[in-house]
């Protein structure tokens, strides 16, 4: 009889062990589900290319002038899948004006002129993009955009082909003028959307529009029927890399 309760009392406890036994593993399981690391504040530099143009203009590839934005940013982890990013650039706007050509004869001498006129508008720009992840590597974004003009210029080139004959001479006429500064708005207000991809936890690709909700011009003081009413339009695509 001793020797059943001896072996009872040892199978008893072997189970009571690995009923702990099991429980805490469950425990440390279940524990390690449901704690996740939060990801770190990351910073970082990007640069790219600019299309942009005027809002009255036609959209079209040629009413659209080639810049660059380059600057720097910090990313927040808001939650696992939102992000906050605000960033500093310096970002080069303006338009492509329309070309326009003419042709004249006069007796046996025929006359082309065409003309490629562009603006630069240069601002200190600071987008406040809200970044939904609904992968971990994919985003899409949106927020406001505040930027201030620090300087701009108008510049131009005319190309005038004369044809006498079988003899053609082509000559080529530039100008560059500074705007001025007093007719621009000093601070622009615009929203941005976009969407990235990380193809490496440091390298990514970068796609956005921002749309101006202000004027270009100041037109402070101006009657209605005489302001200038464009606003800047804006695609940028570039590259980014966190530290």
């Amino acid at each position: 009889m001793n020797k059943l309760f001896l072996g009872l009392a040892i199978v008893t406890g072997t189970l009571s062990f690995a009923q702990e036994t099991q429980e805490t593993k469950t425990t440390a399981v279940a524990t390690t589900t449901v704690v996740k690391e939060k990801e770190p504040i990351r910073f970082g530099i990007k640069a790219g290319g600019n299309a942009s143009q005027f809002s009255e203009q036609q959209v079209s590839v040629k009413n659209q002038k080639i810049g660059f934005h380059a600057g720097a940013f910090v990313n927040i982890p808001l939650a696992e899948k939102i992000a906050l990013q605000p960033e500093v650039l310096y970002n080069q706007l303006g338009a492509k004006n329309v070309v326009y050509s003419s042709e004249s004869t006069i007796d046996d001498t025929t006359i082309k002129t065409q003309s490629d006129d562009k603006t630069y508008l240069n601002y200190i720009s600071v987008p406040l993009m809200v970044q939904f992840k609904p992968t971990k590597d994919f985003y899409f974004e949106a927020g406001p955009e505040f930027s201030y003009f620090i300087n701009g210029k108008n510049k131009g080139e005319t190309i005038i082909t004369t044809t006498t004959g079988s003899s053609t001479t082509t000559k080529t006429e530039s100008y560059s003028e500074s705007i001025n500064k007093d007719a621009i708005k000093k601070f622009n207000i615009g929203l941005g959307l976009g969407l990235g991809y990380n193809f490496t936890p440091n390298l990514g690709i970068n796609a956005r529009y921002v749309n101006s909700l202000t004027h270009i011009a100041n037109n402070s003081g101006l009657a209605d029927e005489d302001k200038n009413i464009n606003t800047n339009r804006v695609f940028q695509l570039g590259l980014n890399y966190k530290f």
